[in-house]
């Protein structure tokens, strides 16, 4: 799947079939559902993709406090780039595994 086709996914109502949870959650974030991301984000915590998945949601949610532990969690720091631009790279990267 390229980001496009990703991409073009938000306009149905259920995420793509055979993507990871991780991509689920990045869905259904594109689609302005941050409690359904956050809950995948949860589930495996302690894990570093979901911690750094964790982390941008916190960010976007505002709480540039609790976003920093989730990006310390994930080894990695906040990034100085849009949170639109945050959710493209997350996507690629993701979109790679």
């Amino acid at each position: 799947m390229t980001i496009t086709e990703f991409n073009n996914s938000l306009t149905a109502l259920n995420p793509p079939q055979n993507i990871s949870e991780i991509l689920e959650a990045l869905w259904y974030d594109g689609k302005d559902d941050w409690e359904s991301a956050h809950n995948i984000a949860q589930s495996q915590e302690g894990t570093q993709a979901y911690d750094r998945l964790h982390a941008y949601l916190h960010r976007k949610e505002g709480d540039d406090w609790n976003a920093n532990y989730w990006y310390r969690r994930a080894k990695t720091t906040m990034p100085n780039v849009s949170l639109e631009e945050e959710w493209r790279l997350l996507v690629n990267q993701f979109l790679a595994v």
